[in-house]
């Protein structure tokens, strides 16, 4: 039995359906028994489901954003349903209803608390092919929940971990995790091998080839992640995470916020409430400001902070550029993105490609 993940970036249009389903084809012709493929909604879906809600009412509950975000991989699991299907290949679908993984209620970003293999197992033993809905789960009432932006990868870790797999494919827009992001910085080398650890922090950091939860999740569970992208010359194989190895790297988070607060007590209150939620945060002073920089799970840190009864002062917008290596972080923030790009390749230069 084989899962594996497909992200957004291969889903540019209705032509990323059938190139899936035509590898999952093969890849069952080759002689795979079973295959599950856990989808992401289609590029730009979750965003632009994000901004109709908020549309309709700027203060939509959490809830009821969460509900509304689930529609993208509900949407993204049909249309690779019906790709596969056309095929003759013997095919079904679960999304977060049926998937049989309960979180918590912190909508938003739940976290998983139990898992039930039966679902997946059912339905793999009357179909070749299972197609789940990633980054989405239901809580103890019932309710769908949501695990996070980029977090189909959790999905697919998760399933992996609760039909006892010991490695899970991800496919994205590029072969693997690399010194710095190829899009962004062109002489970026790719890292064959690196340790969990490395990897969850420079996501943490910005990096966004892997979803920092799940990698932690596949560390705990002893899932080995193997990086690949679904090329027109066939698949590429990038770089495999397991509990060895390291690289130093760049990386460069654009949609970084920080927010301030009127006091240091205020600000410590507040980083004491996103630590225990597992957000990583940085002490940084704007406008002689005591505040946070927050560079992954953004959109849960404001839904957190704007919960309280102490309302953050500012929230502004940064790019954080961090050198990340085995024994050493450090971060430099710009206001300027195009500043920040080239003082990320620089660094890359100095530090990355010697």
């Amino acid at each position: 039995m084989t899962v594996l993940k497909f992200g957004g970036s291969n889903f540019l249009g209705l032509e990323g359906y059938h190139r899936v389903a035509r590898h999952i084809a093969q890849r069952l012709a080759a002689g795979e028994n079973k295959i599950v493929a856990v989808v992401s909604a289609m590029k730009g879906e979750t965003d632009s489901l994000k901004a109709q809600i908020l549309e309709v009412n700027k203060e939509a509950s959490p809830s009821n954003l969460d509900a509304a975000l689930a529609i993208g991989e509900m949407k993204s699991v049909c249309l690779l349903e019906a790709a596969v299907s056309r095929l003759g290949i013997p095919v079904t679908s679960l999304n977060g209803y049926g998937l049989g993984i309960v979180t918590n209620s912190d909508f938003g970003r739940a976290s998983v608390e139990s898992v039930d293999p039966g679902p997946v197992r059912s339905a793999l033993q009357e179909h070749d092919v299972v197609i789940a809905a990633g980054a989405q789960a239901i809580n103890q009432s019932g309710r769908v929940t949501f695990l996070g932006r980029n977090a189909s990868d959790l999905t697919a870790i998760v399933i992996a971990s609760m039909l006892n797999e010991q490695a899970c494919e991800i496919y994205s827009d590029v072969p693997g995790v690399s010194t710095g992001d190829p899009n962004l910085i062109p002489e970026a080398r790719l890292i064959p091998e690196i340790a969990y650890k490395s990897i969850a922090t420079m996501s943490r950091y910005g990096a966004k080839v892997l979803y920092h939860g799940a990698v932690e999740y596949a560390e705990k569970h002893s899932v080995t992640i193997i990086c690949k992208s679904l090329t027109s010359d066939g698949v590429v194989t990038g770089t495999t995470v397991t509990n060895h190895g390291n690289a130093r790297s760049v990386t460069v988070a654009r949609d970084a916020v920080v927010m301030s607060w009127a006091s240091v007590a205020e600000r410590d209150s507040l980083r004491a409430l996103l630590d225990q939620h597992g957000l990583t945060t940085i002490d940084v002073n704007r406008n002689d400001r005591p505040g946070l920089c927050v560079m992954s799970d953004i959109d849960f840190a404001k839904q957190l902070v704007g919960g309280t009864c102490t309302p953050s002062i500012s929230v502004q917008s940064i790019t954080a550029v961090t050198e990340l290596d085995s024994s050493v972080l450090c971060l430099h923030f710009h206001g300027d993105y195009e500043r920040a790009l080239s003082l990320a390749r620089q660094l890359h230069e100095q530090n990355c490609l010697g």
